[in-house]
């Protein structure tokens, strides 16, 4: 049956789905793969499928905020995807992480509207043990810089409390600030799908959001470097974790 929102039917055949936020980055996804062709784009929601290391993958854009994100990890459970990884930005809350490093979401703060949907804010966000351990393996193979740890999702990118907001998380050791994960990993988590997130830095703390972001989706260097290896990263740990499991089931 096709999904109402994702316009994506069962029978792909594909098990891993990278998810950007942004409609755009599917372009720059479909680069690192093999024979990439469109399959559809409805609302948000456009995705490409190919191959990467002889494995099939389905790229996904969620668009903005965890509701959206909930939509699809729901329709792609409902597919057979069995394993996720959002490919997203964020806003450090640290001193010390540079613009284009990548976060490591091993959990987030449920401060969205989604996931409370779903349960109560005292059920943890964690993301998925093995697919975080192949994401880190294939960012230390890359060479590529990396934090890990945990994220804080809100709801709302513009609201007066937000650098209050941002203050407190930080004394908390919070590493960073985006709308998706704690959805993602919430859902994956109930339906039984590895689910995790790597967030690329386009705010440095103590920065303004809104022209840091201005400058991230005009292209500046650093946070597209950042947008290139995130998406590597999160490739190379699918391609890990298959040959897992293929190593478990011989």
């Amino acid at each position: 049956m096709k999904q109402p929102h994702i316009a994506l039917e069962e029978g792909l055949g594909i098990e891993y789905a990278i998810l950007p936020g942004d409609p755009a980055r599917i372009d720059r996804i479909a680069e690192m793969l093999d024979k990439p062709r469109e399959l559809a784009y409805n609302r948000e929601f456009r995705s490409v499928r190919g191959r990467y290391r002889g494995i099939d993958v389905l790229a996904l854009s969620t668009g903005i905020g965890g509701c959206s994100a909930g939509i699809a990890a729901e329709e792609l459970h409902n597919i057979g995807v069995r394993a996720a990884i959002r490919v997203g930005s964020c806003g450090a809350l640290q001193k010390g992480i540079a613009l284009g490093d990548l976060i490591v979401v091993s959990g987030a703060v449920r401060d969205d509207g989604a996931s409370k949907a779903y349960l109560p804010d005292i059920y943890p966000a964690y993301a998925d043990i093995e697919l975080v351990s192949c994401i880190l393996e294939a960012a230390a193979a890359l060479g590529v810089p990396y934090h890990e740890g945990v994220a804080h999702s809100h709801e709302s990118f513009y609201h007066d409390e937000n650098d209050a907001e941002s203050e407190y998380w930080s004394k908390k050791g919070v590493l960073g600030a985006d709308m998706e994960s704690a959805a993602l990993l919430t859902i994956g988590r109930l339906r039984g799908m590895k689910a995790a997130s790597i967030l690329n830095n386009v705010v440095l703390y103590g920065e303004d959001t809104a022209d840091a972001v201005a400058d991230y989706a005009g292209g500046e260097s650093l946070t597209a470097r950042g947008e290139r290896d995130e998406i590597r990263v999160a490739l190379d740990a699918f391609a890990r974790l298959d040959a897992r499991r293929k190593g478990r089931m011989q």
